[in-house]
């Protein structure tokens, strides 16, 4: 956490001079990072940038990655919503790889939304159980992380049938490789052995989005709410005949200028008999229950929910700014497990997580935010740096 911090403090201080350069054409360089932070090119006009990451972690050594982001408006028409296209690639000193894309794209008068991911990954993925109870026993010391492949393509395509308000199809596809270390090998003693070595997850379904928000990378008012269920049948040739269905709401209130209440309600139910542990409710990550290792609880739903108040920018500066957020949210299963215990939702097992952040406004005219978030658990803490608000 130190040394993330460091990077954090690194990256801001290196903006924050940078601002200030005028003459850098001699330098491509401190030419880019000029370019790239004093960037006041028309709102219409699209966006691409990228820049290094340098993190990190037990789980990785040493990662070195490259982050972009392009995002523009339909027809440069600016009544378009404002559509984005992120990818992040990485590669670790212990030779994992991968790429993350994920994109919200708006045809001209917003007519068409495609909004999914695309994720390719040779990457460790720390189990620590495959429901509530095991969870919270399982440490840093006793948990698994099996060596994966990856890959995992969701993609919605939705058509405006009122005003703001999308319906359409969705599809789901998760391949998952290269399990077989994972054989007889026990997250902590007296556990069931993990069976998994290869699964192929194939789901299709229809989603309903309500979303009269412009900016997805900056919300400051409005509405967007998402239904979705998803089938994943052996019809479609997949390993599991399951059900997920989710529901995600949030809402923007401006309280005064550059000032933003901001509030999600999330739920994920997976329903069917057994479900691989990379279709169950995921807790934590860099948008929901911000300070959780992404995975650290999981289990076959989820239910959560956050608040945070944001300052875009400060009342004394053009381009910082920043949160604090509050969230709580649980991981169940169905209310009698399969050895008759009780492992449903119970208030006692609600987690919380908080924390604070610092903002950098990167593109001027469309208002897009350079974010670092801090947030505190019970495990400890965990930093993310990324492009965008969390929700």
């Amino acid at each position: 956490m130190k040394k993330q911090l460091l990077y954090s403090l690194f990256f801001f201080t290196s903006l924050s001079f940078f601002s200030q350069v005028k003459d850098t054409s001699s330098n491509l360089i401190l030419g880019y990072i000029n370019t790239l932070i004093n960037d006041t090119s028309d709102a219409s006009t699209a966006n691409f940038t990228t820049y290094p990451v340098i993190a990190s972690s037990p789980e990785t050594s040493w990662q070195f990655a490259l982050s972009s982001l392009y995002v523009y408006s339909a027809k440069k028409n600016l009544s378009n919503r404002l559509s984005e296209l992120k990818s992040y690639t990485f590669y670790t000193l212990k030779k994992q790889y991968g790429i993350n894309i994920d994109h919200a794209l708006y045809t001209d008068a917003n007519k068409w939304l495609f909004y999914g991911k695309v994720k390719v990954q040779a990457a460790p993925l720390d189990f620590y159980g495959s429901n509530f109870a095991e969870c919270n026993l399982t440490t840093k010391d006793n948990k698994f992380t099996p060596d994966l492949n990856i890959i995992n393509f969701k993609e919605r395509a939705l058509r405006t049938i009122a005003p703001d308000l999308y319906v359409g199809l969705e599809f789901d596809l998760q391949i998952m490789n290269n399990f077989d270390s994972a054989i007889n090998v026990r997250v902590r003693p007296n556990e069931s052995p993990i069976s998994n070595t290869k699964s192929n997850s194939v789901g299709f379904g229809a989603g309903i989005i309500y979303n009269n928000i412009h900016n997805f990378l900056n919300p400051r008012k409005g509405v967007f709410s998402e239904f979705a269920f998803l089938r994943y049948s052996n019809v479609l040739k997949s390993d599991y005949n399951l059900t997920s269905i989710i529901t995600d709401n949030r809402f923007y209130l401006p309280v005064k200028e550059n000032n933003i209440l901001a509030f999600q309600f999330y739920a994920q139910y997976t329903i069917g008999p057994n479900p691989p542990f990379n279709l169950i409710s995921l807790m934590g990550g860099e948008s929901l229950m911000r300070g959780y290792y992404l995975g650290r609880y999981r289990d076959r739903h989820l239910l959560a929910t956050q608040v945070e108040y944001r300052i875009l920018p400060f009342t004394f500066s053009k381009r910082w700014g920043a949160s604090v957020f509050l969230a709580m949210g649980q991981v169940f299963g169905e209310n009698i497990s399969e050895d008759n215990s009780k492992n449903g939702f119970q208030f006692k097992n609600i987690l919380p997580t908080g924390g604070a952040g610092l903002r950098f406004l990167l593109f001027q005219e469309k208002d897009i935010y350079f974010r670092v978030d801090y947030g505190v658990t019970k495990n400890g803490g965990n930093y993310y740096l990324t492009l965008g608000e969390a929700f």
